[in-house]
């Protein structure tokens, strides 16, 4: 049976990190696209990431599927870039797992919001 430090650690194998500061600096870029997988309630109280998509962790699979019409998220492409966000690092890495395994090449986890917020990355409101 796996445990939650199981599903983590796997992910943390397998989606790269990367520091917020290069991740501020693509966004700034118009790099790739920006998701954050928080629930809208925890949004709502922190804001996210200038122009990020929100996509909550529980429905990245229904938004990623071009097959799931009435859910599908066009901007999430198999090859494009995307970079996830959430609290603390932990619902982006196993949101960026489940990407890998439905073919997404490109996912990277940029850890969590109140990094980003301290680090000066453009923010908006929830």
């Amino acid at each position: 049976m796996k445990s939650a430090k199981d599903y983590l650690d796997e992910a943390n194998e397998t989606v790269p990190k990367m520091a917020v500061a290069d991740a501020i600096a693509r966004h700034a870029a118009g790099g790739g696209v920006f998701v954050d997988v928080r629930d809208s309630a925890d949004i709502a109280k922190s804001g996210t990431i200038k122009g990020a998509h929100r996509i909550p962790r529980g429905m990245i699979e229904f938004r990623a599927d071009p097959a799931m019409e009435q859910f599908y998220n066009p901007a999430l492409k198999q090859d494009g870039e995307i970079y996830l966000i959430c609290g603390a690092g932990g619902q982006a890495a196993l949101a960026g797992k489940t990407l890998q395994n439905m073919g997404y090449t490109n996912v990277t986890n940029i850890g969590g919001f109140p990094g980003w917020k301290e680090a000066g990355g453009p923010t908006e409101e929830g």
